[in-house]
């Protein structure tokens, strides 16, 4: 192999090793934050019980449960109770305020307040980051005792907006990762299928492509490296049509040089080495390219 080719075949693993441990340093982070995520919406659902649990308290019911937090989409939630209930609506604000403090997974919220008989909202308010932007009213009234259920709707967290952020992110940088990869697969193997690798055995032909030589009825032949790379190509798909624009590209591209008469003399030059085999031929498939015929 020449060495500006090597050198430029390291450079390219190098590139892409790079590449694929910083993709997956992306990746590790990423898992890192959704797992704290999950960690933190856990905290929010035992908020929402405890929000639960202080609405009877507040009611003079110390005796009933809460029953399990109903998630109704990824940021709104529902608080329900086993028995009836009745609240201050200004003590409902109140309660909430306290009981979600500065979280910053509860700073912006909307509740509403449904009776179950016929689902209407009896009451609602909305709580921001920004104090002024609060929305609630009609806080002096007291709710008749009643079934309720308690819908939060909390604002999408940065962590979310960052969740999408990194899957939508990364697809790019896979895309290109994965062409990189595919390059670098097509790479190698362009250059394992012309360095010479052993010993091969085409009709009664014995070709020894490390040290470029052909064994034909006892006479040994050798080869110049051009034809032993371009025998080690017909080597390793016998009896298969290799394109010629494959072929050019294998053997000269990579030096930078694509002369198109070339590989027609290199072609005739191999044949009259092989030609004391008459049953080892390459033949001309017209408009596809060539192939190494073997016959048995």
């Amino acid at each position: 192999m020449p060495v500006n080719q090597n050198y430029f075949f390291r450079k390219g693993k190098s590139l892409f090793g790079f590449m694929l441990l910083f993709f997956i340093s992306i990746i590790c982070a990423a898992f890192s934050m959704f797992g704290h995520e999950d960690f933190d919406m856990a905290r929010r659902e035992v908020l929402l019980r405890k929000l639960g649990h202080e609405i009877l308290l507040q009611s003079g019911d110390s005796t009933s449960w809460v029953l399990p937090v109903k998630k109704i989409s990824e940021n709104e939630y529902q608080i329900r109770f086993a028995h009836e209930l009745t609240f201050q609506t200004g003590s409902l604000v109140n309660i909430t305020r306290q009981v979600f403090g500065d979280h910053f997974l509860t700073n912006d919220y909307v509740v509403k307040v449904l009776n179950t008989s016929n689902s209407s909202v009896v009451y609602g308010f909305a709580i921001s980051e920004n104090k002024k932007d609060d929305i609630i009213a009609c806080i002096g009234r007291k709710q008749p005792m009643a079934r309720y259920e308690i819908n939060i709707k909390f604002k999408p967290t940065t962590i979310s907006t960052v969740k999408k952020g990194y899957l939508l992110g990364s697809l790019p940088f896979l895309a290109l990762v994965g062409f990189i990869f595919l390059r670098s697969v097509k790479t190698r193997k362009t250059l394992s299928s012309v360095q010479p690798t052993g010993m091969f055995t085409l009709g009664s032909v014995l070709f020894d492509a490390k040290n470029r030589t052909i064994t034909v009825n006892e006479k040994v032949i050798e080869l110049t490296a051009t034809e032993n790379r371009l025998l080690l190509i017909f080597a390793a798909a016998p009896n298969e049509t290799i394109a010629r624009s494959r072929l050019q590209k294998e053997i000269w591209e990579d030096e930078g040089v694509i002369v198109g008469r070339s590989l027609d003399m290199f072609i005739s030059k191999l044949r009259k080495k092989l030609e004391d085999d008459q049953n080892i031929k390459i033949v001309v498939i017209r408009g596809k390219g060539y192939k190494l015929q073997i016959s048995s």
